[in-house]
């Protein structure tokens, strides 16, 4: 397989890497997971029938109750296919990690672990990349040399543009996907005014948030005085690490951060999973879709 000439060997190497650990991850590890928490959560109404004994009285049709006087339920039937949608932030600020590994690697892992588990299970895989503009769009295609080229896209991308524009992207993603699908948004949700969006994008599809964290940027060590710049802006700023204040500081005011991101995604009715640069998030990707199969008790959703 030609994963392509453009690439410098060193980022061939790489994607390889990447393709044949993540492809391990899921034969290995996830087998299953992926279809408990999604498979039979797309469902297409088919027709409104009379309610019989034993039906699930959350399908009951109100409208259609109320003018008929007799109780009526919608049914549904499984999509035989899911349409799952990467959506991966590429801004500047995933250019940063301290453990030997940039946020923007661990956000390619992991759409790497998600698109082979809905290839697997037979779905539709799509990526969109964005910084403050959509930069690149790949329609949901199936197949092995798709997840491929979709790892490809995501390490050997160089945006044009350094800034973030969420609120853009899930724009985008309602323009091209009209029917309800899976998405993923895998960003460290450093930008502000996509929040509204976020929630109409909700409405429509099947959303967990991925976010890419590093935790040497609420929890700096004692070294002395630091410039910290922001990948996006370029702003700099000096920070005396060696005051204790400082640090305090730095860690509350994530804390509130992320606190205010978690409510703002439960509000929604969005997923969040959150993953660490430099540290193992296998583990915490199983254990998401445990809780959310669990918290759909193997049923039917939407």
């Amino acid at each position: 397989m030609d994963l392509g000439s453009s690439l410098s060997p060193e980022l061939l190497q790489r994607v390889r890497a990447i393709q044949i650990r993540t492809r391990r991850l899921v034969t290995d590890l996830m087998a299953g997971e992926y279809e408990s928490a999604f498979k039979g959560r797309g469902m297409e109404f088919e027709e409104v029938r009379e309610y019989q004994p034993g039906d699930d009285i959350r399908h009951i049709d109100w409208n259609v109750t109320a003018r008929t006087g007799k109780p009526h339920v919608k049914e549904h039937r499984e999509e035989r296919e899911l349409t799952v949608l990467l959506v991966v932030d590429v801004s500047s600020s995933g250019a940063f990690g301290s453990r030997r590994r940039f946020k923007q690697e661990v956000a390619a892992e992991v759409a790497a672990v998600l698109a082979w588990a809905a290839i697997r299970s037979n779905d539709r895989v799509g990526l969109v990349l964005a910084s403050d503009r959509v930069e690149r769009y790949i329609p949901p295609k199936k197949g092995r040399a798709h997840v491929w080229r979709v790892i490809r896209e995501i390490l050997g991308f160089r945006p044009a543009h350094r800034g973030t524009d969420l609120d853009g992207a899930l724009e985008f993603v309602g323009r091209v996907t009209r029917r309800r699908a899976v998405v993923f948004l895998l960003s460290d949700f450093l930008d502000d005014g996509w929040q509204e969006r976020l929630r109409v994008a909700a409405r429509r599809h099947d959303l967990t948030a991925v976010v890419v964290g590093d935790r040497r940027e609420s929890e700096l060590p004692a070294a002395g005085i630091l410039e910290l710049e922001d990948a996006e802006t370029g702003e700099r700023l000096e920070v005396d690490t060696l005051d204790r204040r400082v640090r305090t500081a730095l860690m509350e005011a994530a804390r509130r951060d992320d606190e205010a991101l978690s409510a703002t995604f439960r509000s929604a009715g969005v997923g969040e999973l959150r993953v660490q640069a430099g540290e193992p998030w296998i583990d915490d990707l199983i254990g998401f879709f445990r809780r959310r199969d669990r918290r759909w008790g193997g049923g039917v959703g939407s």
